[in-house]
């Protein structure tokens, strides 16, 4: 355990590095809690068999792609890691505090997860980073499965947003492996159609997303395809202003509906189609 959380990379080199890449560790379990809560889902739902997994399949379709990408762009990752960890590089070094491990960690958690806030919330912003995210929004039906709906060009633009990050933040490898670790979780569980009751998100929202916050992120039409862009915590859209609550949510976006956003190559096309966002 300490070897795959250990922030010295430098003596092991490549081979070592890619023993130590959290990205390894994210996709294992993310394929047990994947797999869990899918099951989950099936047996505590109504939906047929037949229907949910035509549903699922599509999205599963992503994984041809998104697999590849980020295992071979998250060398770069790796690479930024050990060279802002020898040096003390970013802004973690910089803190009175930075000679603390678990108050650099701390710290780190919440400063990536703010850059994560931002990164979702330039996906939507920027109009040409949304033709691409909107792929991810176009789900009519979202459940445990949507998480992985993700085109590659977000796929190639998410891995080296989060190098810049590596890069400016000084994250080593041990808190980068912490914090996909727990983003893993948190994206998964936040997609799933499991909604907790009303008394329990009221107190986990206070901090968290939960499935009954982002689902509201991924209800139809504006404005709230513009709010609950946090990751893990919820705190920035508290912040921020742009947290909201909804019940009778419809998925999908109000730009794009139909049988053209169940279909994986229209899907793949769609960053090059005229679909224009309504602002």
């Amino acid at each position: 355990m300490h070897n795959i959380y250990s922030t010295d990379m430098a003596a092991g080199g490549l081979k070592y590095g890619l023993q130590a890449d959290p990205t390894f560790i994210q996709i294992g379990l993310f394929a047990v809690l994947i797999l869990s809560l899918w099951f989950a889902e099936l047996f505590l739902s109504t939906q047929p068999w037949k229907s949910k997994w035509n549903h699922t399949k599509v999205n599963l379709l992503f994984t041809s792609t998104a697999l590849p990408l980020q295992v071979g762009l998250i060398l770069i990752v790796l690479l930024i890691c050990n060279w802002v960890t020898t040096r003390h590089w970013g802004i973690l070094y910089l803190l009175p505090w930075s000679g603390s491990l678990w108050i650099r960690y701390l710290i780190g958690f919440f400063l990536l997860d703010f850059f994560e806030y931002f990164y979702h919330r330039m996906m939507h912003k920027v109009h040409n980073f949304w033709r691409f995210h909107m792929v991810h929004h176009s789900d009519p039906e979202v459940d445990v499965s949507t998480t992985v709906r993700e085109h590659p060009g977000e796929t190639i633009l998410r891995v080296l947003f989060l190098a810049v990050v590596v890069f400016a933040s000084g994250a080593s490898l041990g808190l980068l492996a912490i914090r996909q670790t727990v983003q893993t979780i948190s994206n998964l569980t936040s997609h799933t159609d499991l909604m907790l009751p009303a008394k329990a998100d009221r107190i986990l929202n206070k901090l968290f997303i939960t499935p009954n916050l982002h689902h509201v992120h991924h209800h139809f039409e504006l404005p709230y395809t513009d709010c609950n862009y946090g990751d893990v915590l919820s705190i920035w859209d508290r912040l921020f202003g742009t947290f909201r609550e909804k019940e009778d949510i419809e998925y999908g976006v109000d730009v794009w509906k139909g049988g053209n956003a169940s279909k994986f190559f229209n899907l793949m096309k769609a960053p090059l189609s005229k679909i224009d966002r309504k602002l």
